[in-house]
């Protein structure tokens, strides 16, 4: 009969506890945005439309996806015609 394993232990046991940092503590590193528009406005300028969207379709449910990713390339698109213009 094969005997049974027994975990192994580590020879020097390190009883460090590690802990997530307090929330803001470490700032968080971003992709750089274009310099007239920061990620977060451009964000808040996509979901703006995309609301518009929804309720241009009379406010009914099962399409948020296409009104996001329509509203996200409406957005994206009129940035990018303003930079080059």
């Amino acid at each position: 009969m094969a005997k049974a394993k027994t975990p192994r232990t580590p020879k020097a046991t390190n009883n460090q506890v590690i802990t997530m940092p307090e929330a803001g503590s470490i700032p968080l590193v971003r992709k750089s945005a274009p310099a007239n528009s920061s990620s977060a406005d451009l964000e808040v300028k996509i979901r703006e439309r995309a609301y518009q969207l929804y309720v241009e379709r009379g406010s009914t449910p099962g399409h948020e996806n296409e009104d996001w990713l329509r509203a996200e390339r409406e957005i994206l698109a009129r940035q990018n015609h303003q930079q080059t213009a």
